[in-house]
């Protein structure tokens, strides 16, 4: 199925939410058999969980106490009153992207970027920084990013410009795959699979690496294609 024209946004997030669906079914029957694959928020605490699902619940953790903390006693339980309670000016990231684990350990992500991730300019620092996170952290990633509003802005080359990698400019509609490789003593391997994508035109089977040198090929065209019909997008 050709790709769609995204300029309006309008049926955008049914798409989404099925497209990961069928990305998640892709790569599940195809990875390793030491690697998993989910849908997952980030940040995201994996953890080699026994029902095969990772817990991803960072935001209930709590820390050890400290060794000069005194025991918990009346009044002083989890349900006991703040000193401090206000507004901070942070909102909880309710995005979810595709993660590929093994033994516990974030490999390899898929990310699709939505409307609200680039609707502001406080969302597109946002959402760049996330991006720059996975490979900072040594995390592969393939990002695919179909929506050409705002006009001009494209977080493939916000990375390009970020991590001072020479990929020329790809203007959205996009895909892009990156494989963080060893260190080097003028910095970090990275290799990419920039494509540019077109309305009208099929999108592309692309690689997600696992490790330096294991891959697992991503057909876009065929997952975007199951999706579509899934919300009547024809």
């Amino acid at each position: 199925m050709p790709l769609h024209d995204w300029t309006e946004d309008r049926g955008w997030n049914g798409l989404h939410t099925y497209w990961q669906v069928e990305l998640v079914d892709w790569l599940q029957e195809r990875l390793p058999a030491e690697y998993r694959a989910y849908v997952g928020s980030f940040p995201a605490l994996v953890i080699d969980a026994p029902n095969g699902r990772p817990d991803v619940g960072v935001r209930n953790w709590q820390p050890d106490p400290r060794p000069d903390d005194p025991p918990a006693g009346p009044g002083l339980g989890a349900d006991s009153a703040p000193d401090i309670e206000a507004v901070a000016t942070f909102a909880l990231d309710e995005g979810r992207a595709i993660h590929i684990d093994r033994h516990g350990h974030l490999v390899a992500a898929v990310e699709i970027v939505s409307p609200r991730d680039k609707d502001r300019p406080e969302s597109r620092e946002t959402y760049a920084g996330r991006y720059f996170g996975y490979i900072r952290q040594g995390v592969h990633l393939l990002l695919i990013d179909l929506l050409p509003r705002p006009a001009g802005f494209s977080f493939a080359d916000a990375i390009r410009a970020d991590l001072g990698f020479p990929q020329p400019p790809l203007p959205v509609p996009f895909a892009v795959s990156y494989r963080v490789g060893e260190p080097v003593p003028e910095g970090t391997i990275l290799a990419a699979w920039p494509r540019p994508l077109a309305v009208g035109r099929p999108l592309p089977t692309l690689p997600l690496a696992l490790t330096v040198h294991t891959s697992v090929g991503i057909d876009l065209e065929h997952t975007y294609m199951r999706a579509a019909r899934r919300v009547y997008l024809t």
